[in-house]
């Protein structure tokens, strides 16, 4: 269905996942090269997927990528959401001096980003076809 939508809007579908990732990620690490770096790495997964796609047997075309692309990575910054509030208190120790040899998250932060990427990327799914 989302798939039949001309390849500027889906074009503007993935540019719009890319971006807020990179604006959560900016917010969280306040570091301009790991917000580069998160474009790139995203650039480089869109333009693998569109490949992946094209050498699986059912061909996936691109459009149906770039739609699967913009459902994931919206679920995937959804996902990043439940690390917020410890990932900035762990900052702030760290600009205060206070060095620990590791942090650690909630147990059910992974899940629920894991759940979140699942869920978009199924919904992708069935909004594709």
């Amino acid at each position: 269905m989302l798939a039949r939508l001309p390849l500027p809007y889906l074009l503007l579908m993935a540019a719009f996942a890319t971006f807020l990732f990179c604006f959560v990620v900016d917010r969280y690490v306040k570091m301009r090269k790991a917000t580069v770096l998160c474009l790139v790495v995203s650039v480089g997964c869109c333009i693998g997927m569109i490949a992946v796609g094209g050498l699986q047997f059912q061909h996936w075309s691109a459009e149906q990528m770039l739609v699967l692309y913009s459902f994931a990575w919206t679920g995937l910054t959804i996902g990043l959401l439940p690390y917020r509030k410890p990932y900035l208190e762990y900052r702030e120790e760290q600009r205060r001096g206070i060095r620990r040899d590791g942090y650690e998250f909630p147990k059910w932060c992974p899940m629920v980003t894991v759940s979140s990427v699942i869920a978009a990327g199924l919904l992708g799914a069935v909004l594709v076809r």
